[in-house]
């Protein structure tokens, strides 16, 4: 039987990377829309608009427009993600051992040293007995912007590390979102959760592909999720990977491969982006910014995401390459992998998420927390990019060198 799934994870890489490199830039206009706004004379509209209840009271839908981004759009965000996982650990490059070693190992130290970094920091601080989380996440749609625009000169080794620590920092992000932001879990509608997505992986193993089943039975997964007392992207999460990714002899591609390319503009290019609009509308006036740098958990998240991030992921791979037959990805450096490990401090998004969901209870810390997040990200992006750009001419003169040098002038 011919076997297309060589062809198909190259191609959908390729077109990924792409598709998150233009996410990013929508993300980063996004975020500056909502930064302007609420430090504007319409700060008080932004609030508003943010606050404004929507949804039947009956269903337990009477949220805010900004709970609605936060577990509306955001599932969907998460369901790609879901899908990207699940093709990443089937068919991609988390599936074999040898593969994941390196991402994985990557990933967990660069969640275990953030977080503890933070903890200590901000110990006997109030929230801090959540918000040790926020650090622990990868942006995937922005550290895969930055690492396309300032690390064109990097092997195409750099970018499939990336999106495969990135993945697996995802896998571990919502593993923390579900274990600690899960309140009164409800069996009952837990079981309903389940009932669903049994239905769901019965379908998929079906062939069935008809939209109008899949989508009342991904609205009620989501619906069950939330009256269960779990995060609702979650269900998400679920959904994604239970579905097929290995192509039918009949199939052009896989139904997790078709979901990606027909929902991840509208991720990337909607969903994430409002998150951002209505979660990044922060004050950035010189009191906000001075507490980012002497309130304790702003600083822990700070400290979590430039140093924790890049000790942790480049620490890992250190020690697995030295004590396991595991190696560096091919053609890269010990110092292309530490500007390639700079890009996990770029939060953003999901440190977002679990910045809103640990510190519900502290709005005011709430803020100068999502403050510390965008300096963080913003600044381990432009820490990240100079690096990138650095070693793309390191990388230049070194081949130029290897070459014999320049050409003389005519």
């Amino acid at each position: 039987m011919h076997d297309r799934r060589p062809a198909t994870p190259i191609s959908e890489f390729a077109r990924y990377l792409r598709t998150e490199t233009v996410g990013g830039v929508v993300l980063v206009v996004a975020t500056a829309i909502a930064l302007l706004w609420a430090n504007s004379p319409w700060a008080p509209f932004y609030q508003a608009m943010r606050d404004t209840v929507v949804g039947p009271a009956a269903l337990h839908l009477d949220l805010t427009l900004a709970h609605w981004a936060t577990d509306g759009l955001l599932a969907l965000f998460f369901f790609v993600v879901g899908l990207e996982l699940k093709r990443e650990l089937v068919i991609g490059e988390l599936s074999t051992r040898s593969q994941a070693l390196l991402p994985v190992a990557a990933a967990l130290g660069g969640m275990i040293v953030p977080a503890l970094l933070a903890l200590v920091i901000s110990y006997g601080s109030p929230g801090a007995g959540q918000a040790w989380a926020i650090p622990v996440a990868t942006d995937i749609a922005f550290a895969l912007g930055v690492l396309a625009l300032a690390g064109s000169a990097m092997p195409v080794t750099a970018r499939v590390f990336l999106l495969g620590l990135a993945v697996a920092d995802d896998l571990g992000a919502i593993v923390v979102i579900a274990v600690l932001f899960s309140s009164g879990v409800q069996v009952l509608w837990l079981g309903a959760v389940a009932l669903a997505a049994a239905l769901y992986w019965w379908l998929q193993r079906r062939r069935v592909r008809a939209w109008w089943i899949y989508v009342p039975l991904g609205l009620f997964t989501w619906f069950a999720m939330h009256e269960a007392g779990v995060h609702a992207t979650i269900s998400g999460v679920l959904l994604g990977l239970l579905t097929r990714v290995r192509p039918d002899p009949d199939e052009e591609f896989a139904p997790a491969l078709r979901l990606e390319h027909r929902l991840q503009p509208w991720s990337a290019g909607l969903c994430v982006p409002v998150f951002a609009l209505f979660a990044a509308g922060v004050p950035i006036g010189p009191e906000a910014l001075r507490s980012v740098v002497t309130e304790p958990v702003a600083l822990g998240v700070i400290v979590g995401l430039l140093a924790g991030k890049i000790i942790g992921i480049f620490g890992a791979c250190w020690m697995v390459v030295k004590l396991t037959p595991a190696s560096r990805p091919r053609g890269l450096s010990w110092r292309d992998l530490a500007a390639v490990s700079m890009l996990g401090g770029v939060g953003f998004t999901v440190s977002l998420l679990i910045a809103e969901l640990s510190l519900a209870e502290h709005p005011g810390l709430l803020e100068t927390a999502k403050a510390a997040v965008l300096v963080a990200s913003a600044a381990a992006s432009l820490i990240g990019a100079a690096m990138l750009v650095r070693r793309g001419r390191a990388r230049a003169r070194e081949n130029g060198d290897a070459e014999g040098g320049p050409a003389p002038a005519s």
